[in-house]
């Protein structure tokens, strides 16, 4: 059953792949069968193909703190407590001012979000 797996080289493929990975989201492969070791290839093919083709890219810091603020019912005077500004925190949501590293810093030990999520991603100079 594992022969007729093949390559995602074009959106042809990545349909083909789709349509068969499907009969499996009905009927769940029992592990360690061969139809379990069919869908786990192609699941892996179609998410490489999707990494490649379609990327998602990551969030930016304002992203990252309006959905935390948004997923744990804070506010901008949350914010505005946590780093000690109200016109700072007005700033930073409306896009206007980027977070300092002593605002990171804050809004890490306060509200437990990962630095790195943070800090902007590192422009890539090569790519402009």
């Amino acid at each position: 059953m594992l022969m007729d797996i093949r390559p995602i080289r074009d959106d042809a493929d990545y349909e083909w792949a789709l349509k068969e990975i499907e009969q499996y989201f009905d009927h769940e492969p029992v592990r360690g069968t061969p139809e379990a070791d069919r869908f786990e290839v192609l699941a892996a093919l179609i998410g490489a193909y999707e990494e490649r083709v379609y990327p998602i890219p990551d969030p930016s810091p304002l992203d990252v703190l309006r959905f935390h603020m948004d997923q744990n019912g804070l506010t901008q005077a949350d914010l505005a407590r946590v780093i000690g500004s109200r016109s700072r925190a007005s700033e930073i949501m409306t896009g206007r001012r980027s977070l300092s590293l002593a605002m990171i810093t804050a809004i890490r030990a306060a509200w437990k979000i990962p630095a790195d999520l943070l800090v902007p991603a590192p422009v890539d100079v090569a790519a402009e």
